[in-house]
């Protein structure tokens, strides 16, 4: 539950006083109630907080279970309603109405109920005098006229409104005050008028209905709860009707008792509705998205027709709180949310998950087009930068899409490729919509199956690194070594880095590793009787450790590698949020003395104002322009266009992915200072480097 969601639930029980209204948690332990409770119960807070709330049943309830049945039934179908006698501290009883509702948080968890007791006593006692009073008259005819003016007194001082209409007429023959404020505002303006006229429609109707049933064997009382327009506007009423007389040339008429249950049914309508939506948003939560995507696929089911999940997450938002902070992420999602709801159509369904997630149930869809154009327009709907505090935000969205009955014919089926579509949409480059196919199930299965090998490899020291040198240009020297991670599975053989890196930084164990690789690096670097350098690269994930700094001085420190022999490679998605925590960490790598490599540049979000906002030692050119360099001239000119901007700023370019001696001419005559490539050497193991000493593989080791 959020915060939110916590304090309008606060709100809600401390404000009701006409109710004794219980919040327990999933045991039924109490954790809070109202004044109303506190009144009715004669108990204070202190007292019954904590406690199980069966401690609030009589010896006879208990004996029957009532308190674990009630919680069952709530905890099975959402609502348990009874009513009976129940005890006060004092052992005096009062009859009460309860309702126990179950709550469940944006998850679709359980985390409580709400206990909801009316006192009943007074309109109990005063039902069972009616009830008396028309036994006693039926037994006791001699005694009518005693009878009646004892029925008037107790109907005219009744809470509830109480009507009587003469079935042969179809005259309203009593009324009592409260029937009269209630429909009319003032007395006398009921009896003696028809009741077809006189009466709202609801009201009306349903006396004419027990009349009309009068006399068959299936006529009994008949309860109904309506909106009725009364003279105080439309108000929630109980009405209660049945004949009486008709017998033994008996007149018939027709008894309507009506009670105004506008605050109680409020009251749950408001519970109600926070246990089926988004605190934040107001958006559906995921228990009534399930819901709503269960009747969509049943009624697609029957019209044979398709139904379209759509699973969003919003791009880069963790970052957007990091940075700017909760509140206004919140403010983000709200503005959001009624963004998404434009591009909806009639009938659709947007949900917010949790966090950043959405999704959207699409029913009766008679293309797939239909979802694919849903999608884009989601997504354009989420373009548009927002201002907010002064900051103007830019984010986008990615989409998943999955289709039954194409896909899958159930919600959980359904749902979870609508996930391995939106991953795919993810790993594609964001800002886009992906649909659901089958091999992404079968990559899914591969994923989750590197991620248990991966843990095991780490215990079992299975990963290790291998060094390809970095020569210079002019005369192919070798300069540097760069460290590059190695997975050798002991059944499936070598492991490529592109299957288990990403792996180990959706999951976190990129940590460990990248410790492992850093201190590693180092150590062996340490023993290379040349005195070159070593180069490590660092995962975005890696870089936003607030505890990275620490960990390279460690490295150092430990290993006594001198701190100018080590080169960290960091990629430009390290850089996309430009805060000045990114610009501190750079700052303090750069004070321990390693130099900062920029890898990669020239490709996905390249800009120069990169090089303005950080001073770097090292730009390195992706192999993608090195691969076309002597077939493009676009290569070519963006290859010169970074070797002459590193000239003018200093800094020393190195060219990745060189592979022919055509290749390391023109990089050269370009005036790039470093190449690096399988022309100059693949990767190798430490010990089988030239300069390195005789020494076991390097293996992960434990903490």
């Amino acid at each position: 539950m959020t915060a939110t969601t916590d304090v309008m639930y606060r709100l809600l029980v401390q404000g009701v006083t006409d109710y004794a209204i219980f919040m327990l948690d999933p045991h039924g332990i109490v954790v809070n109630w109202n004044a109303g409770a506190e009144r009715a119960k004669q108990y204070t807070g202190d007292e019954i907080i904590g406690r199980h709330f069966s401690c609030l049943y009589g010896p006879e309830d208990l004996a029957a279970g009532l308190p674990a049945a009630g919680l069952r039934q709530a905890r099975e179908t959402g609502r348990f309603e009874t009513e009976g006698w129940r005890v006060r501290r004092d052992g005096t009883l009062f009859w009460a109405d309860v309702v126990i509702e179950a709550v469940h948080d944006e998850g679709g968890g359980l985390i409580g109920f709400a206990k909801i007791t009316r006192d009943r006593t007074d309109r109990r006692a005063q039902q069972l005098q009616v009830l008396a009073a028309r036994e006693m008259a039926e037994r006791h005819r001699d005694e009518h006229a005693a009878t009646s003016v004892f029925l008037d007194n107790v109907i005219a001082t009744m809470p509830s409104s109480v009507v009587v209409q003469d079935a042969a007429t179809g005259l309203i023959r009593l009324a009592n005050r409260q029937a009269e404020l209630l429909l009319c505002r003032c007395a006398g303006e009921l009896v003696g008028r028809p009741a077809a006229t006189a009466l709202p429609a609801a009201l009306a109707g349903l006396l004419r209905s027990v009349i009309a049933a009068a006399g068959q064997p299936a006529a009994a009382t008949v309860t109904v709860e309506e909106l009725v327009a009364t003279a105080w506007g439309a108000r929630m009423l109980r009405m209660r009707a049945l004949a009486i007389g008709g017998q033994d040339e008996q007149p018939l008429y027709g008894l309507l008792i009506a009670e105004d249950i506008s605050d109680e049914y409020a009251a749950s309508l408001r519970i109600h509705h926070l246990a089926h939506h988004d605190g934040l948003t107001g958006l559906p939560n995921r228990e009534l998205f399930r819901q709503r995507l269960g009747e969509a696929l049943a009624a697609g089911a029957a019209a044979g027709t398709g139904t379209a999940v759509l699973c969003l997450d919003l791009d880069a938002f963790k970052c957007i709180n990091d940075t700017l902070g909760h509140p206004v992420g919140d403010k983000l999602l709200r503005i959001l949310a009624q963004r998404l709801l434009t591009g909806m159509r009639p009938g659709d369904t947007l949900a917010r998950l949790g966090g950043d997630e959405f999704a959207v149930v699409a029913p009766l869809l008679g293309v797939e087009a239909e979802a694919e154009a849903l999608a884009d327009r989601l997504i354009e709907a989420t373009r548009q930068p927002v201002e907010l505090d002064g900051q103007r935000i830019e984010i986008g969205l990615s989409l998943g899409i999955a289709l039954s009955p194409a896909d899958a014919d159930g919600a959980d089926e359904l749902l979870r490729c609508g996930d391995l579509a939106l991953y795919e949409a993810k790993r594609a480059g964001r800002g886009r919509h992906a649909r659901f196919h089958g091999a992404l199930a079968a990559s899914a299965r591969y994923r989750r199956l590197i991620e248990t090998d991966l843990r095991e490899a780490i215990a079992r020291r299975e990963l290790s690194l291998h060094y390809q040198p970095i020569v210079r240009a002019a005369d192919g020297e070798t300069v540097c070594y760069e460290a590059l991670l190695r997975w050798h599975h002991p059944v499936r053989g070598p492991i490529p880095p592109l299957d288990f890196i990403p792996v180990a930084e959706e999951t976190g164990m990129i940590h460990e590793i990248g410790t492992f690789v850093l201190h590693e690096a180092c150590r062996q670097a340490s023993r290379w009787r040349s005195g070159r350098s070593v180069a490590v690269n660092l995962s975005p994930a890696q870089f936003r450790s607030p505890a990275l700094a620490a960990q390279v001085a460690s490295a150092l420190a430990t290993s006594g590698l001198p701190a100018g022999r080590l080169e960290l490679e960091i990629t430009e998605s390290v850089l996309l949020d430009p805060s000045s925590n990114n610009l501190a960490l750079l700052g303090q790598l750069k004070q321990l003395g390693a130099r900062i490599a920029l890898d990669d540049f020239g490709t996905g979000y390249s800009s120069l104002s990169y090089l303005r906002t950080f001073r770097f030692d090292k730009i390195k050119i992706d192999r993608s322009f090195v691969r076309e360099i002597c077939d493009s001239r676009e290569a070519l000119a963006v290859v010169r266009a970074i070797t002459g901007l590193s000239r003018s700023l200093g800094i020393v370019t190195t060219a990745e992915g060189v592979e022919t001696p055509e290749q390391a001419d023109r990089l050269l005559r370009e005036g790039c200072g470093q190449l690096q490539g399988y022309l100059f050497g693949k990767p190798r193991p430490a010990p089988a480097l030239p300069e390195a000493e005789t020494a076991a593989p390097a293996r992960l080791r434990g903490a």
